[in-house]
């Protein structure tokens, strides 16, 4: 587009000090420029501009981020939002339940973890209540959450919303959706995409198994309701293998209800069929209160209510990590022993 000399970049929460693109169409150059998410930057823009025949033509652009933390707050700003601040702070620390057990969320992009499969809990049930008493109430429901933050955790013992919004970080409203086994399938196999191949017996470092091909955390899609080995020694678009529901394999025809965010069923990450999938429920309430609510209705996360560990890394059927977390006995065991539901049962 000509005549633009330079855009403020936003929305991909990273920093851009400045980068420089060639209009195709001019030949001019474009100056970029993008400050960390959250108001941690600020982009400060510089032009040189020379008068030419009465106007005004840029000669020179640069950019650079200041970090928003090295100045005092403007104490007159502060003053005027100080009552307004104060109320967020006693909102966000009240406490709303308890919890029996800490649940963090730090390997959660490559480990099924109970605060995880806490998120693809509360949207099933959120789900499968508003189906009750319809024409699609026997309908399996499905789940799917993706790890937004490696830093969250639910802690033992008091739970205040803060705890619950640094998990659900996004203000996403839930839906649910009909897709097929088949469907499915497709849809892990895209999100599998995640992970870096590594061939059997290679070091595993968790720290760049993920990411691969700048696929960020939140476009990683973890699925709850069914069970299946991710085998990350397979290219792209071969990876899922055991799926299955109830014990039994996957029928591709079988209809499931899969619950999900306005995000991912707007196309968001670009994941298959699941903005195209029939809508089941649109429910217009953001998944984070989902969250607060539930804990507010039970008063205790107890994470033997709903753990389970039915997905896992393998290479040529061979776990790549070592331990799994048993919730009714709320320690990690040896990989050897397959995780379901609330009891641990050893497999070949």
């Amino acid at each position: 587009m000509p005549g633009i000399d330079a855009v403020l970049v936003g929305h991909a929460h990273s920093e851009i000090p400045e980068r420089f693109v060639t209009n195709t169409i001019t030949g001019d150059r474009v100056l970029l420029t993008e400050p960390l998410n959250w108001g941690m930057r600020l982009s400060v823009m510089d032009f040189e501009l020379t008068k030419v025949r009465g106007q005004w033509d840029v000669t020179s652009a640069s950019s650079s981020l200041l970090n928003a933390n090295t100045v005092e707050a403007d104490p007159k700003i502060s003053q005027l939002v100080a009552e307004q601040h104060q109320r967020v702070i006693d909102y966000v620390n009240t406490p709303v339940g308890n919890a029996t057990d800490s649940m963090p969320a730090a390997e959660s992009r490559y480990r099924d973890t109970a605060v995880m499969d806490f998120v693809n809990f509360v949207q099933a049930q959120a789900v499968d209540r508003a189906l009750d008493g319809g024409p699609n109430a026997d309908l399996p429901v499905l789940s799917l959450a993706a790890p937004f933050s490696r830093t969250a955790e639910i802690p033992a013992g008091p739970v205040t919303i803060r705890d619950l919004a640094g998990l659900y970080v996004f203000p996403n409203t839930l839906f649910g959706v009909q897709m097929t086994g088949a469907q499915v399938k497709e849809y892990l196999e895209y999100s599998a995409k995640y992970f870096v191949q590594t061939t059997p017996g290679a070091p595993v470092d968790p720290a760049t198994l993920t990411n691969a091909d700048g696929t960020v955390d939140y476009n990683y899609d973890m699925m709850s309701g069914v069970d299946y080995d991710i085998d990350i020694s397979r290219p792209v678009g071969e990876r899922i293998v055991n799926l299955s529901f109830n014990g039994a394999p996957v029928d591709p025809a079988q209809r499931f209800a899969v619950a999900t965010n306005n995000y991912r069923q707007s196309g968001g990450g670009n994941f298959p069929h699941i903005s195209t999938a029939p809508v089941l429920v649109n429910q217009q309430t953001e998944i984070r209160q989902l969250l607060i609510d539930y804990v507010v209705a039970q008063g205790t996360i107890d994470p033997a209510a709903f753990a389970e560990n039915n997905w896992r890394l393998v290479r040529g059927g061979a776990p790549v990590l070592d331990w799994a977390v048993c919730p009714s006995a709320r320690v990690r065991v040896p990989f050897a022993v397959r995780v379901s539901g609330t009891r641990c049962r050893s497999v070949p």
